[in-house]
């Protein structure tokens, strides 16, 4: 109580790892415990993480959280971020775990080809259109995936703002490496929220300095 929920990954592993909870029971479990905490009036969910409050507390944030209003003002110019990873296997799930929460907690709509502008036609008219319409990308280089160098050479081709990522530094390649790049360490029980923020905070630095994260290829 008092303390931040951890990031939706390191929450999961110990539920099930620590508290013994089946694997196919997590995601009802969390829906379960976070309607509880919400009727109890023991969440605040105002800021960028779930916090779990003390009995008593002042739970004027949490009822705001809980009950919000109607937005007052909507603007309909939205900057995406067009997000470049592998689709399947674990490297997959973290669009929706690590990507989407940091994009969005920089201030900008998070878009992935297969997850928001899939449609008919080809999906690399798609992709194209994509990268494209985005303010900055992230890519995800771990494992090397070569759908996600191609579509990189494509954003570089338009000189678009791109953060790399990867969890091997190995991963990027060398003639990428002048580009600063975010690594991550799966043994560090807190990389989720570390790797969240750090993201973060390079799409808003990517905003401010575009020249910092943008491939340019000097004329001789």
């Amino acid at each position: 109580r008092g303390e931040n929920l951890p990031d939706d990954t390191f929450f999961r592993n110990a539920l099930r790892d620590t508290f013994g909870i089946p694997s196919d029971n997590v995601s009802e479990f969390i829906d379960i415990f976070l309607e509880s905490m919400r009727s109890a009036r023991l969440i605040d969910e105002s800021g960028d993480r779930r916090k779990l409050m003390e009995p008593g507390e002042d739970n004027a944030v949490a009822s705001e959280a809980t009950n919000p209003k109607e937005p007052t003002h909507i603007t309909t110019e939205v900057m995406t971020c067009f997000v470049m990873q592998p689709f399947d296997g674990y490297l997959g799930s973290y669009y929706e775990t690590i990507f989407k929460p940091a994009i969005e907690k920089a201030g900008l709509q998070a878009v992935r080809a297969d997850d928001d502008i899939f449609a008919t036609g080809k999906i690399m008219d798609q992709v194209w259109r994509g990268i494209r319409a985005a303010t900055v990308l992230v890519a995800e280089l771990t494992s090397k995936n070569p759908n996600v160098f191609y579509e990189l050479g494509l954003a570089h081709a338009l000189e678009k703002p791109v953060v790399l990522v990867s969890s091997k530094k190995e991963d990027v390649p060398f003639d990428l490496r002048h580009i600063r790049a975010i690594f991550y360490d799966h043994h560090d029980p807190f990389w989720g929220d570390k790797l969240i923020h750090k993201i973060a905070e390079n799409i808003r630095s990517a905003l401010d300095n575009p020249e910092d994260a943008i491939f340019r290829i000097e004329d001789e």
